[in-house]
């Protein structure tokens, strides 16, 4: 459940003797200005996060969105706390896949208790560096929500550069000479960015409002992380906006390259089917028993009836070709 304890002072972990599986006695030993514990969960059971939110006061109904997981991004306040959900992504190059996860961050001004819910954006390597970045580090619970959201949008653009790559891959199918079908892959990227857009959209407001110091309770001087942070979201959210525009645009152009295609399709099938016809058209006068009939007694006229057919066909074969039809 507990991935990891840490008590915080002066921009330093502090080293926790003995056993850490009882956060009171952690949380008592945060008795001096600055210091902050900050508890990090992986996936915890309804039981065991109402214990952990018994020592931290947390908040039933934040509670109960931690525990189900399948909240928007948003940012609230609940009583002396802060409440922020973030939507992880990471993508799956092979299966044209975005996965999503969650990360639940509740904030005091002693504490972070981080709940997270899949696979993609673990925490350890955020903590990692904030933890030898001791400047960063004494701004408190500020910088924990700092750089659990910079980990998390990075995460957004990684995502973003894949898609960009894959359709780049769909125009280039699109426009190319060969017969694809690129309409099903298409289709999947565009609800794959769906699901990007989810994530990213709802946080550009929590972002703004930390990045020009409107969040009670945040530390005024990490405005200017923040400020990164938001940036950064936003230029995930116009590319997000792009991307979408242009796999429509390749849909669009798809669909007309398939209709002038059975254009030209139908043309060829019109020119096979007329050279073909004119012939028959001669052979069938031709093939007429009329005792009148012209020619019938004319030792040239069955060459000659060949001879018809055939310019009659390279008449038109000719005709076809300089047209474009063949």
């Amino acid at each position: 459940m507990i991935v990891d304890i840490a008590l915080y002072r002066d921009g330093a972990r502090v080293e926790l003797d003995g056993c850490t599986a009882d956060l009171e006695p952690v949380r008592r030993r945060a008795d001096q200005p600055g210091d902050f514990v900050w508890v990090g969960l992986h996936q915890p059971t309804t039981e065991e996060l109402t214990e952990v939110a018994a020592t931290f006061d947390l908040h039933p109904l934040a509670v109960e969105d931690a525990v189900k997981a399948h909240q928007r991004p948003k940012l609230e306040r609940y009583d002396e706390s802060l409440f922020l959900v973030l939507k992880t992504l990471w993508y799956i190059d092979e299966h044209d896949a975005v996965e999503t996860g969650e990360i639940s961050l509740f904030v005091g001004h002693d504490f972070v208790v981080s709940v997270r819910h899949g696979q993609g954006s673990e925490l350890q390597s955020a903590r990692r560096r904030l933890e030898a970045n001791g400047a960063v580090l004494t701004h408190g619970p500020s910088a924990v929500v700092y750089a659990v959201c910079d980990t998390v949008v990075d995460g957004y653009t990684e995502v973003v550069k894949s898609l960009e790559t894959d359709v780049d891959e769909v125009e280039a199918a699109v426009f190319s000479d060969l017969r694809t079908k690129p309409s099903e892959r298409i289709y999947t990227l565009k609800r794959e960015i769906a699901e990007v857009r989810r994530a990213v959209m709802p946080l550009r407001d929590p972002m703004d409002r930390f990045a020009s110091g409107q969040v009670p309770g945040m530390d005024p001087e990490t405005t200017p992380f923040f400020r990164d942070v938001a940036d950064h979201v936003a230029r995930a959210a116009e590319a997000v906006d792009a991307l979408d525009n242009l796999l429509s645009s390749a849909f669009d152009a798809h669909v007309a390259q398939i209709s002038v295609q059975q254009n030209d399709d139908m043309r060829k099938i019109s020119a096979g089917a007329a050279l073909v016809v004119v012939p028959t058209l001669i052979a069938g006068v031709y093939g007429m028993n009329f005792e009148h009939m012209p020619e019938l007694k004319w030792s040239f006229g069955y060459p000659f009836a060949l001879a018809l057919m055939t310019a009659a066909a390279s008449g038109l074969y000719v005709l076809f070709k300089r047209s474009g039809w063949l």
